[in-house]
């Protein structure tokens, strides 16, 4: 292999930019490193370059390790986004720069010089300055700098994104012919899921510091793993199924499928993929070219050139929870991408708001990850309440399960999950491991190691205030606060929202937990203590209501109760006399403060309180993690 990447780690106040990633790499082959902004795929590259040090983890470059190598020692050659050339150097001496300083004779400079120019496209302009250069030409000569001490390795982190699209088009073209004529191994950083499909032999996907895929890009297009994978890699409609002995039920429908989803158990919830050219559109149900999904309107329409974009409105599909697109916040319908060529849309022309049928060709399978539970012990009485009202939740959810024992051996953590082997049996992949530190210590180490969706947690009056606080600081997971008398499963959620972006995440993971509960909600807002304003009043209805009908499209039942009021008071009246049994509340942004809920937890509170971390302060934190990396190498 040309590069081996093991466990490679990367934190930037405690965050991990880079989580754990290992890779190899072929000799000769182009792998494209792919994923949003902030997802570390650049922080992977400057490891391996050795301009950003790794904190744990190893870089091995043609079976050398060069972890602790200087970047010139590392034969290896950098193509930057913003080209970093010497503006007061002509063509050929900044090409010629990195020989000069391996002491290359002048003959050898300019021989190879003109080789390289050549290669990319400038013969005759070695003369000339980056200014007077295009900037695709600038490009072709970065291009040209970094292959002059023939490499071994090439490095590009987003070389053409500050490049039109027609320039970026051609870039890529000449940049692969070159790659193929050198053979030279080769990663290149994009979050350009387009110019990955054209460039890559291989892509490898990353998200919040992880690799989460790696494979052709017609594999990982048609048949993801991962739900991130399917939705990034293009568009993706996808929805909660079932596996069927010949293919896969989407509520009361049956498909076939159209590709093979892995050694699948049957029957098992999986994610029912179709990419928009999988879809049929016609007039009416008998003309569909495949299996109906159903009867819908169209919602928009939009040329696109060479093809027609569709987004299609559908009825709710009973016991279907729709996972991309997104349904907007207050729907209670499915939306539905298609695509098709301009032939077919002259054919069967549609605008928006028309009623047509709407069939599928192809569906893929993807196994469902459900719910990643994390439950914390300590060995004390609240812990064990909270491993027992978890147990029973994991078992409800078929969630992937951890326990962790926070400052215990491994013969005590066994004796604790003992105690409650009973409420434990049945929770599919549970997994233990004894970490010997403080809670809030050993949940960032396990949430390093691995993602989870929740934490389960014990928490009494003799516990530090801020240790909620450090937990939720830990990942981008969210967090069930757990007394020592609680063990009854929640029938009925109280979920308080104050409306806004982080308000709807509070609906949409609070209706995704009570569904595997099976408990309804109420939806609450308070307003200040004698507030009158009718716009208030009338802006926190409209969210209530939207609210109201999302977890309905969840299967949950809510109503929505607007109440004026001191907080804390207001709040547990509700709690009392609506007879709830779980109390859902939003955790402020960044800095996670839980200063806003401490007069809810304050004593023992007779209910698990759910704190649901909002995704844009994780995201902001991790953005902001990367960026201040960035400037530190």
């Amino acid at each position: 292999m040309s590069i081996v990447l093991e466990h490679l780690t990367k934190r930037y106040e405690g965050h991990p930019v880079v989580n754990a990633v290992s890779l190899e790499i072929g000799d000769g082959e182009f792998f494209v490193l792919l994923g949003p902004s902030g997802s570390g795929k650049s922080t992977v590259l400057r490891m391996i370059a050795g301009l950003a040090p790794s904190d744990a983890g190893r870089v091995l470059l043609q079976g050398r390790d060069v972890t602790g190598l200087p970047p010139q020692r590392r034969d290896i050659g950098f193509v930057f986004q913003q080209y970093a050339l010497f503006q007061h150097m002509t063509v050929a001496e900044n090409i010629a720069f990195g020989l000069r300083v391996r002491h290359a004779s002048a003959a050898e400079r300019r021989r190879r010089c003109d080789e390289l120019l050549e290669l990319v496209g400038l013969a005759g302009l070695g003369g000339r300055y980056p200014r007077q250069l295009s900037g695709g030409q600038q490009q072709r000569v970065a291009l040209a700098r970094a292959l002059a001490p023939r490499p071994a390795v090439l490095l590009l982190d987003e070389p053409f994104g500050a490049l039109d699209a027609k320039i970026r088009i051609e870039m890529r073209r000449n940049l692969r012919q070159i790659q193929r004529e050198l053979g030279v191994t080769t990663i290149f950083v994009t979050h350009d899921q387009e110019e990955a499909f054209e460039l890559g032999d291989r892509l490898g996907v990353m998200n919040v510091g992880r690799l989460l895929e790696v494979g052709p890009p017609d594999e990982l297009y048609l048949r993801p793993q991962t739900e991130f994978a399917a939705t990034f890699l293009g568009s993706a409609n996808l929805l909660l199924g079932e596996t069927t002995s010949d293919g896969v039920r989407l509520g009361p429908l049956t498909f076939p499928l159209g590709t093979q989803a892995g050694a699948l158990a049957e029957p098992q919830r999986v994610q029912v993929l179709f990419r928009p050219e999988d879809i049929a559109l016609a007039s009416s149900k008998d003309d569909l070219a495949g299996p109906p999904l159903g009867e819908g309107q169209v919602e928009q329409t939009t040329f696109a050139g060479t093809f027609e974009r569709l987004v299609l409105r559908l009825p709710k599909i009973p016991g279907v929870r729709p996972i991309a697109p997104v349904a907007p916040f207050g729907s209670d319908h499915l939306l539905i991408e298609a695509t098709r060529n301009q032939e077919q849309a002259r054919r069967f022309p549609l605008h928006a708001g028309e009623s047509m049928w709407v069939g599928v060709h192809r569906l893929h399978a993807l196994i469902h990850p459900g719910l990643s539970l994390l439950l914390v012990t300590n060995g004390s009485a609240t812990s064990q309440a909270a491993l027992s009202l978890g147990g029973q939740i994991a078992r409800l959810a078929h969630a992937r399960t951890s326990i962790i024992g926070a400052g215990l051996d491994e013969v005590q953590l066994q004796a604790t999950v003992q105690a409650i082997k009973e409420q434990l049996a049945g929770i599919p992949a549970l997994q233990t491991r004894a970490i010997a530190a403080s809670t809030a210590q050993a949940v960032r180490e396990e949430t390093e190691r691995q993602a989870y969706d929740l934490v389960v947690l014990g928490i009494g009056p003799q516990d530090d205030p801020d240790l909620v606080e450090q937990v939720l600081g830990a990942g981008e997971h969210h967090v069930l606060l757990v007394s020592r008398a609680q063990t009854a499963l929640p029938t009925k959620a109280l979920i308080c929202v104050s409306g806004g972006e982080a308000s709807k995440e509070d609906v949409l993971f609070a209706g995704r937990l009570a569904r595997h509960l099976g408990a309804t909600a109420t939806l609450l807002s308070v307003l200040p203590e004698n507030a009158d304003i009718p716009e208030e009043r009338e802006r926190a209805t409209r969210f209530l209501e939207a609210g109201a009908r999302t977890l309905a499209l969840l299967d949950v039942p809510a109503a929505p109760v607007l109440r004026s009021g001191p907080l804390r008071e207001t709040i547990q009246a509700e709690m009392m006399a609506g007879g709830h049994s779980l109390l859902v509340v939003g955790a402020p942004m960044r800095p996670f403060s839980v200063a806003r809920i401490r007069p809810i937890l304050a004593g023992e509170v007779s209910y698990p309180v759910l704190v649901v971390r909002s995704p844009y302060a994780a995201a902001a934190a991790l953005s902001r993690a990367s960026a201040k990396q960035e400037e530190m190498v």
